[in-house]
């Protein structure tokens, strides 16, 4: 078998900070936790576990009085991603108050052609932002570097996240669990920190 020594992260090299963040300091933004992705041709590997983490996390901020904002994306009528449908609609289990902004968006990013940065001015938050929600290796990737890109502190709730299998460019498939494992190694390469879990912003 052979052995590899892993490369310093981008975020070593240019001497970006590694501490978490505590929820209590940070804004939360909430992304795609659709019924897209509980069933049909888009369910995710462990997407039930990571819906659950991110109830958790969001009943959290809301205890904190903490800034929160909902992504939903919309992919238009008749789609898997259709808002004014059930399997558009955000799940009940973090369904969104009526104080707490909704962002429509319709590309990965997050923040591309939508009033999520001037959302985040009005509300005073930042720089530090925590994400969750689905897909990690897509929406939660480049929203992520979206982030970072306009001068924002992102961190991923990795249990709060999931993905799907996916097929594999030289060979077999690649698994939910090797594609997660890759997005957030991406992530905390450069664009943010990777939490492992909600207990890890709150204890």
């Amino acid at each position: 078998m052979s052995t590899f020594s892993p490369s310093v992260t981008l975020r070593d090299v240019i001497g970006l900070d590694n501490q978490l963040p505590r929820l209590a300091d940070a804004a939360v933004i909430m992304i795609d936790f659709q019924n897209t992705y509980r069933t049909g041709v888009m369910a995710l590997t462990g997407a039930e576990e990571a819906l659950d983490a991110g109830a958790r996390l969001l009943s959290a901020a809301r205890a904190l009085g903490r800034p929160i904002i909902h992504i939903i994306n919309d992919g238009g009528a008749g789609t898997p991603y259709d808002i004014r449908a059930e399997i558009g609609s955000i799940s009940a289990e973090v369904a969104p108050l009526p104080t707490e902004t909704v962002v429509v968006k319709q590309v990965p990013n997050a923040f591309f052609g939508t009033e999520l940065e001037q959302t985040l001015k009005d509300l005073g938050a930042g720089p530090d932002l925590i994400l969750a929600g689905f897909m990690t290796h897509m929406c939660v990737t480049f929203t992520a570097q979206g982030a970072f890109n306009l001068g924002y502190r992102p961190t991923v709730v990795a249990e709060a996240t999931a993905t799907r299998p996916l097929p594999g460019q030289d060979g077999p498939a690649l698994s939910a669990a090797a594609l997660q494992s890759a997005a957030l190694t991406t992530i905390s390469d450069l664009f943010g920190l990777v939490a492992p879990t909600v207990d890890d912003l709150t204890s």
